[in-house]
């Protein structure tokens, strides 16, 4: 199932990076040809990832490693969605972090502190940092009234050796130990969405998001009335969509597949 023809026509792409552009440092096929025919025929990118652990720059210069030359500007995060989000709800209020600097630093840069007596906000991504002192820590200061808050709600993630667990699925044992739930803010979550299309400055009916996932990229689609692309490069496999009261537009093998 799939127009390439259609999808070629559209003039602004939303682009998921794991699992549709690279596995860790691992580039996927047609990965490079893909962003050079992005450019070359003029169309409005932008690559919105649920990963919190690298800021623009940083994924910027990871996609110059892998030799495809991306300006920051064409880059946003989940991390930037959630510091946006918290500023917008309590300027100038604190954090308790589990995360990269990535997310560290979007807090920052919006005016919010470090705290890990009595925050404002426990806000759990991805990271190598989370261990059972970070859990415990966690959960006692929800326990006192700080309010729990997740950068994404991907359970898992692709990288190079396989699947690996992801923000959501850090974020479920405080939880279960609080009985809260979290505020999740990345994809599917509109804010998302209205993001990206705002920093295209594209209508929704000129849009496609591409993403390998289909509970988080392609129902986000659905629900902003975007054309989505599956891609079958990432998590999502072509068994499993049956599962899923929603259905992409469209279904390809991997980016590759789009350049003429």
């Amino acid at each position: 199932m799939k127009d390439l023809a259609h999808i070629r026509s559209k003039a602004a792409f939303i682009i998921d990076m794991d699992g549709v552009i690279y596995h860790g440092n691992r580039l996927l096929q047609g990965a490079l040809e893909f962003v050079e025919w992005l450019s070359h025929n003029n169309k409005a990118f932008i690559f919105l990832t649920n990963s919190s652990e690298r800021s623009p720059l940083e994924l910027s210069q990871k996609l110059a490693r892998l030799g495809i030359m991306v300006d920051p500007e064409h880059f946003y995060t989940s991390a930037l969605a959630t510091a946006g989000f918290l500023a917008s709800q309590r300027p100038g209020g604190s954090v308790y972090v589990i995360g990269e600097p990535g997310l560290i630093q979007a807090l920052y840069d919006v005016g919010f502190t470090m705290n890990n007596v009595n925050p404002d906000y426990v806000v759990v991504g991805e990271g190598r940092g989370y261990s059972l002192e970070a859990l415990e820590r966690a959960v006692r200061l929800i326990t006192n009234g700080a309010r729990l808050i997740g950068t994404n709600p991907d359970l898992t993630g692709p990288a190079e050796g396989g699947i690996v667990p992801a923000c959501g699925s850090l974020v479920a044992p405080i939880e279960l130990a609080t009985e809260t739930k979290a505020y999740f803010v990345g994809k599917p979550n509109p804010l998302m969405m209205r993001h990206g299309l705002r920093r295209l400055n594209s209508r929704r009916e000129d849009t496609a998001i591409i993403g390998d996932r289909m509970d988080t990229d392609i129902v986000a689609g659905v629900e902003a009335e975007i054309e989505t692309v599956l891609v079958l490069s990432g998590v999502t496999s072509i068994a499993d969509i049956p599962r899923f009261p929603y259905q992409p537009k469209n279904i390809l093998e991997g980016v590759f597949e789009i350049p003429e």
